[in-house]
């Protein structure tokens, strides 16, 4: 169960560095949901390729922490 909570308050602390960013980027990330491949049916967006892009872009933090980790 230590490890667990350990973890969980790894996460935590992911988010909060996460949002830091983001607050920090502030107006420089007004491009992410308006990509070419995200689709737009009125006021309804459904953000595919952003998805897909954050989606890579996590996977490849995470191997790298998790490759450093592993050292």
């Amino acid at each position: 169960m230590l490890a667990f909570s350990r973890l969980l308050i790894g996460f935590g602390i992911l988010l909060v560095l996460a949002g830091i960013a983001v607050r920090l980027a502030g107006g420089k990330l007004g491009w992410l949901g308006h990509l070419p491949g995200d689709l737009r049916f009125g006021h309804v967006c459904f953000p595919l390729a952003t998805c897909l892009l954050v989606s890579v872009v996590a996977t490849v933090v995470i191997n790298l922490i998790v490759r450093i980790l592993r050292l």
